[in-house]
């Protein structure tokens, strides 16, 4: 598969993020483009980008951006769209809006942050330009050209092709004589910033928080111009934003907002599980060294390392360093939890299944340890245990697929073939592929032949796969 090239990725950014005046979201309700549209138009533009895009769908990780965003939104009164948001995998600076309240940040932007108010600031902004429905604006022509083929165009400004082509895109016309604007502007991207802005206070952040990481971002173009920011190209304007931010916050004191979200766990362990796990092997080896060489006591030095040495299969270096980190921060669910997960690698599964209960008794809602621990009481020979574990994983997180999937397996080695098959449909239904999902599916269907309810709903689900 080619490489996404990330120019053209940006080109696409500039149609997709919008903005009208903080005191008149109102305005959005003339846009061109209904919002059952735009919401159509971001299911079918989302096909594309998965098809392309590498997510980082850690629990952990993808977890606390969706909290922290959600977070933000619920402060906004009566948003159009319902919000998703992703962590792309690829060291960029870069963050984006696309259609239907789809939010995207990159990987490398994260692991640049130093705070939860940073990876906020961020979030609010792109949020506010969703709320401000410049898509619909924007692409005036949509409704002629259709949104099937308007979801394409979009995809393929940043799905390949030579630069020319993607030139192309912005001045000559598609369908029927119509033409995209890719222009934008930087009165758009400072009333959004003055949007998010306050609805990032409300929501219990500090403004400071955007205006940190945009000085991340405008340092990083310095180095060179293959280093240029994506976030450059499709966020114009950046030092004078951070003027007009600055004179902002001093103008308006930070009023009392809401509590931030509970629960979370600290920004330090999420980046340090970004960096370790899915940035440069080789710079995150060097940062947790120069952590460690100015502090032998720092527990995240020690878990980044283990984790980066677990990455690279060395599973005794590794066991060896989340040690140490247990013995720093002994109840620290997430380091017990990834020292479980080293002695299962190990083979020891003895040892696995004791941290990954101590991991779920200090935070039983952690659906990588209970998945963890499923896993362990399989091959242990508990299949009973496992049923159980798997089960609870899914009733509180129904769309953890991996815990689907070991539920069928282990329904199977207990002979309930019916719900082995049922469940492993489930898994293929959405993992794929669809024949694969069909064979099991109908399996269950017949293996179900006293339960007409059970049957029904295979019925329906067969009925909502794709051909083979």
């Amino acid at each position: 598969m080619r490489k996404i090239k990330t120019s053209f990725f940006a080109l696409l950014i500039t149609i997709v993020i919008c903005l009208v005046p903080p005191t008149n979201l109102a305005v959005a309700s003339h846009a061109n483009l209904t919002t059952t549209e735009e919401r159509e138009l971001g299911e079918k533009f989302m096909a594309y980008v998965k098809k392309r895009f590498t997510f980082i769908d850690d629990p952990f990780i993808a977890n606390y951006v969706e909290r922290v965003g959600q977070h933000i939104v619920n402060q906004y009164p009566s948003p159009p769209f319902g919000f998703e948001f992703y962590v792309v995998k690829e060291d960029v600076y870069n963050a984006f809006a696309g259609p239907g309240g789809h939010i995207f940040i990159y990987s490398g932007l994260v692991a640049a942050m130093e705070s939860e108010d940073e990876l906020a600031g961020i979030l609010a902004h792109e949020i506010s330009h969703v709320l401000c429905r410049h898509i619909s604006k924007q692409i005036e022509q949509s409704k002629k050209i259709g949104l099937a083929t308007l979801a394409g165009v979009l995809a393929g400004v940043f799905l390949g092709g030579s630069s020319a082509t993607a030139s192309a895109i912005t001045t000559t016309s598609i369908a029927a004589g119509q033409s995209l604007s890719l222009k934008y502007s930087r009165e758009h991207e400072m009333e959004a910033d003055q949007i998010g802005l306050k609805y990032l206070r409300e929501a219990g952040y500090n403004g400071e928080g955007l205006l940190k990481v945009l000085e991340k971002i405008r340092k990083k173009q310095w180095f060179g111009s293959k280093q240029i920011p994506s976030y450059m190209s499709t966020h114009p304007a950046v030092e004078a934003r951070m003027m007009y931010l600055d004179t902002w916050m001093q103008i308006h004191p930070e009023p009392a907002g809401s509590d931030k979200p509970s629960g979370l766990p600290d920004f330090n362990k999420v980046r340090t599980k970004l960096i370790a796990l899915y940035g440069d092997s080789a710079i995150a080896h060097n940062i947790f060294d120069a952590a460690l060489r100015k502090n032998k006591k720092d527990a995240m030095g020690y878990y980044g390392k283990g984790l980066v040495l677990f990455r690279e299969g060395k599973r005794q270096e590794a066991e060896e360093k989340l040690k140490k980190a247990v013995e720093l921060r002994p109840l620290d669910a997430d380091i017990l939890r990834d020292l479980g997960k080293t002695y299962f690698s190990m083979g020891n599964h003895a040892k696995a299944l004791k941290a990954l209960r101590g991991a779920l008794a200090f935070n039983s809602k952690d659906p990588e340890g209970r998945f963890l621990l499923g896993r362990a009481q399989m091959e242990t020979g508990d299949l009973t245990d496992a049923v159980e574990t798997f089960r609870l994983l899914l009733k509180e997180t129904p769309d953890y697929l991996p815990g689907r999937y070991y539920l069928g397996e282990t329904l199977g080695k207990q002979g309930k073939l019916a719900e082995a098959h049922y469940n492993l449909g489930i898994y293929y239904k959405e993992k794929g592929p669809a024949k694969t999902a069909r064979f099991h599916l109908k399996r269950a269907l017949k293996l179900f032949a006293r339960d007409p309810a059970k049957q029904e709903e295979i019925r329906r689900i067969l009925k909502d796969l794709p051909g083979v």
